[in-house]
């Protein structure tokens, strides 16, 4: 950046999102300009890329896309390189595959234009609480980005690495995701659990008794208490689960280094169930407890049928 700019350097930034226009904010508090840019205008500093990068004031330029992984963040990095100069760097943020990332930095790499990715953590509660950054890329092109990794992170010692070289950061968040499923997996059964015991008569109180003290203690217990203190019995959500792909893409590299991850594996596949209005494979074992050992069935829309042939401590399998 050019010299007598003291803290404040220049920024340009694209998706002002959740996330971004959070992080658009807490870049701005830090003393830096930020240029936002948006395909919804109402909340963009400008109405183009080109605009964007023709906003510099100073130089080398930082530009830090923020918009919906595959092909949007493709397409956007190539434009990018049509606008951007030699010495310039581009930074990925969003949740990119990291296979992506070398693709991304070869191409701008034929015009001397750095690349750098970044995983990014901390949600809709960045803007106050600071995000955890896993960065990837050459120390060179990383040392450009610095001053706005220390405007994103935690204050203190921690939630900033680098990583390693280009795909590093997006790798880290990908097993970051990966281990994000199976800890809200685990909290969702022993809530599940709790709430099935009619011993347990004040489960919120129980899971909230945990944020103090216990080994089980963490943010996404804070905010599961945060959301039965919103609706107690959960009755306003559906259980219907998404993945964002990063969970996928963990499973699979999990596969190619031969690595056992089975309680992240089986984090996923519980939430492939959660779309099931009626599970196929559910009926496919019914059907055959049915068959071998006479357990009721329960029709669509009917009680349970078929009479159970065995009384409680029979040797039918189950």
């Amino acid at each position: 950046m050019s010299e007598g700019q003291g803290s404040t350097m220049e920024i340009g930034l694209i998706g002002l999102g959740k996330m971004g226009g959070n992080m658009r904010e807490r870049m701005r508090q830090a003393g830096h300009t930020v240029i936002g840019y948006d395909r919804n205008h109402e909340i963009a500093d400008v109405g183009s890329l080109t605009e964007l990068v023709d906003a510099f004031t100073t130089s080398p330029r930082v530009v830090w896309v923020m918009v919906p992984a595959g092909d949007p963040t493709r397409e956007t990095v190539k434009e990018l390189g049509g606008l951007l100069s030699a010495g310039d760097v581009v930074v990925d943020g969003g949740n990119s595959r990291f296979t992506d990332d070398k693709i991304n930095a070869d191409h701008l790499a034929e015009k001397g234009i750095g690349y750098v990715d970044a995983g990014v953590s901390g949600g809709i509660w960045g803007l106050k609480n600071g995000y955890a950054l896993m960065v990837g890329g050459e120390e060179e092109n990383v040392a450009k980005v610095k001053p706005f990794f220390d405007a994103l992170k935690p204050e203190g010692d921690y939630g900033y690495v680098h990583a390693g070289p280009v795909g590093a950061g997006h790798f880290a968040k990908m097993v970051h995701n990966g281990i994000e499923y199976g800890m809200m997996q685990a909290y969702a059964e022993g809530y599940e659990l709790l709430m099935a015991a009619d011993v347990v008569q004040d489960v919120p109180g129980v899971l909230k008794s945990w944020q103090e003290g216990t080994v089980v203690r963490s943010w996404l217990l804070d905010l599961l208490v945060n959301a039965l203190e919103e609706d107690p019995n959960l009755d306003d959500i559906k259980g219907y689960v998404n993945d964002s792909g990063e969970g996928r893409w963990t499973i699979e590299e999990a596969i190619n280094h031969a690595v056992p991850v089975p309680v992240l594996a089986a984090s996923l596949f519980a939430r492939f169930s959660s779309r099931q209005e009626d599970s196929p494979a559910m009926k496919a074992v019914a059907a055959l407890r049915n068959q071998f050992g006479g357990h009721a069935t329960t029709k669509v829309g009917k009680e349970a049928t078929a009479a159970h042939l065995g009384g409680p401590g029979d040797t039918i399998d189950s």
